[in-house]
């Protein structure tokens, strides 16, 4: 037998799914609703992840060497000064990077499905068949045909507002809005931008997250997050942003305005018979950067390649038990990062005071390249004890400085 596998949703997380299952010559079917998508996103990618996932040259838009982060009082901190010439935080399109990895694992022999899932079914015996009930819109047409997919397992990747977690009651999650304005701006305020990035820090940005100015091929993307119960003040926020950065936004020509949900904390069911859920549908967002794209690919990837290990490479149908050691190992390799930066966000995020703490540490060198380290290569270079007390000594002192340890 071939096992079969159906990868729900074709962004980062279910290509990078599709790649590895397809590699291993298992029968992998990618389906994906809209092929054109631009979703609305930063497009902060780490170093790592370009090396990782063998990413070209012309995926990246801009190489930013240069960030600010900017208090809500404006006080401005330049970091970036502790990246070596070949180091860079990559900003990419969505749109551009989704259609490489979608279109690579097509070249490796995924199956591309241009369609919308509309019901999950689950099987009735022990190693029944999964049924997809999905419209079909390789014709182009908006309402589709309908159609039915069986396979033995299938990898949820489709998003915040997963069908395929709700199919199989994985839980709900509490989740964040981002909302962003794509802005092309005057030739002279572009080059302003062209290897830097902006974090805006206050109550009028976000009452729990940030704001940000993120440079792309030939524009801005502006935006600003927040979780529940401010949502609806989202635009409000984003306001708050642009009149915050309206001198280097002057001139400037709004040419896409998007919105989407961000999950808070991973759902509490991940894997479910022989269901597995990776990227957005998982909650794999990290608190505190609020970043996705790296995570969401790694966590499909770690999934997929357990789905490879424990089929024998698809001669075999695995079981739950055997999906779990993806959530396993991934806990172990991601769990600490996860708590850490939840800690990060409920300290320095709650107010204003912790704000201009926060933006005052991010001036000291060894808080940058500990910063920069981690979120590059993903991984928390140890620093010596006496850096380290040193950091920790800078983080209480700013804290006090700012009156941020009052209740």
């Amino acid at each position: 037998m071939t096992l079969r596998v159906a990868v729900v949703g074709g962004g980062p997380a279910g290509s990078s799914a599709a790649e590895t299952l397809a590699k291993a010559g298992i029968e992998t079917y990618l389906i994906e609703r809209k092929l054109d998508n631009v979703k609305p996103c930063g497009g902060a990618i780490p170093l790592c992840m370009v090396s990782e996932f063998d990413l070209p040259e012309n995926i990246i838009d801009r190489k930013v060497r240069k960030m600010k982060m900017i208090s809500p009082s404006n006080v401005e901190v330049s970091i970036g000064s502790t990246l070596k010439d070949d180091e860079y935080i990559g900003m990419c399109r969505r749109e551009v990077l989704d259609g490489f990895l979608r279109d690579r694992a097509v070249s490796l022999g995924a199956k591309l499905i241009n369609g919308t899932m509309h019901k999950l079914e689950l099987p009735t015996s022990a190693n029944g068949s999964y049924t997809l009930h999905y419209a079909d819109h390789s014709d182009g047409s908006l309402e589709g045909k309908a159609a039915t997919l069986e396979v033995d397992l299938v990898v949820g990747a489709d998003g915040a507002n997963s069908r395929v977690a709700k199919a199989i009651d994985a839980g709900d999650y509490n989740y964040a809005i981002a909302f962003q304005e794509r802005i092309m701006l005057p030739d002279d305020k572009m080059a302003y931008y062209e290897d830097l990035a902006e974090m805006y820090v206050g109550d009028d940005v976000s009452t729990d997250f940030y704001a940000w100015v993120f440079p792309k091929y030939n524009h801005v993307a502006v935006g600003t997050g927040t979780m529940a119960p401010n949502k609806a003040d989202i635009k409000k926020l984003q306001a708050g942003i642009r009149a915050r950065a309206a001198k280097k936004l002057r001139g400037g020509k709004i040419i896409r305005v998007e919105a989407h949900p961000i999950p808070e904390h991973p759902r509490p069911r991940r894997v479910v018979g022989r269901v597995a859920l990776v990227g957005d549908a998982a909650g794999t967002v990290t608190k505190s950067s609020g970043e996705g794209i790296y995570f969401a690919a790694k966590s499909a990837r770690m999934c997929a390649e357990t789905i490879v290990e424990f089929s024998e490479n698809g001669r075999r149908i695995p079981t739950e038990a055997d999906l779990k050691v993806y959530l396993k190992r991934w806990d172990k390799k991601y769990g600490l990062t996860y708590k850490v930066l939840d800690i990060l966000q409920t300290v320095f995020y709650r107010t204003d005071a912790t704000r201009e703490a926060f933006v005052e540490m991010c001036s000291d060198i060894d808080v940058q390249k500990l910063t920069f380290d981690s979120y590059l290569y993903k991984t928390v270079v140890p620093a010596n004890p006496l850096v380290q007390l040193k950091i920790t000594a800078k983080t209480i002192g700013s804290l006090i400085r700012g009156n941020a340890l009052a209740p």
